[in-house]
């Protein structure tokens, strides 16, 4: 397996939900970037942002009316533009194929990586135990992603005792959430993505802080 994969691997299938517009070149290469729509058992619809290859924009303008499977990695970076984000969360498109209209919406991620904040443990206004975690992922030439996740209920419980530096490996969804945020011309709507994991287990080779 790709060693990229090892470390960082995200499958989605939904609907298209934008056209490509343009992002950003990078070595000579141009990059194009689109929603793509996955919808939760809840009936709530993720609008999960995607990072495409020029080569690759035909398969996706062709799929307009259609569903479109993808793998690929979970990336972040820096925005310095001032405007939105400043940590802007996407998915790198490594694999792009058509998928019929029977196929089941799917969002899955893997993630190994490493503790390089201290966990956040709260309780939401309904009651539940949450606790924010940002993790490090390594990928080739030396680069990291930095990843926003959370975990639920006694794991969240469990990970408030996590120290910096620890290993984790988890698996979960992608989600989109809304919130408002007080800017010079007023309030406005903004979209925050972060990993929801159902699963997170502590790597044998790291160390945690006993609670």
């Amino acid at each position: 397996m790709d060693m990229t994969y090892e470390n960082n691997l995200v499958r989605l299938c939904g609907q298209l939900g934008g056209r490509p517009v343009f992002s950003h070149a990078s070595r000579s290469e141009e990059f194009f970037s689109f929603p793509l729509e996955v919808a939760r058992l809840s009936g709530n619809v993720d609008r999960i942002p995607l990072l495409v290859r020029k080569s690759q924009l035909g398969l996706v303008e062709a799929a307009e009316a259609d569903r479109l499977s993808v793998t690929g990695e979970l990336r972040s970076f820096n925005n310095r533009r001032g405007e939105g984000a400043r940590l802007v969360i996407t998915v790198l498109v490594r694999e792009l194929a058509f998928s019929g209209p029977e196929a089941e919406d799917d969002n899955r991620v893997e993630l190994s990586g490493t503790l390089c904040k201290a966990p956040n443990f709260r309780t939401t206004p309904m009651g539940r135990d949450i606790c924010d975690l940002m993790l490090a992922v390594n990928r080739r030439y030396g680069r990291s992603d930095y990843l926003p996740c959370i975990c639920w209920g006694l794991k969240a419980r469990e990970a408030s005792g996590w120290e910096v530096g620890t290993r984790l490996h988890l698996s979960g969804r992608i989600q989109s959430r809304s919130y408002i945020k007080l800017t010079d011309s007023g309030p406005a709507e903004k979209t925050a993505y972060e990993v929801s994991a159902a699963e997170v287990e502590v790597l044998s080779d790291s160390f945690c802080r006993r609670p």
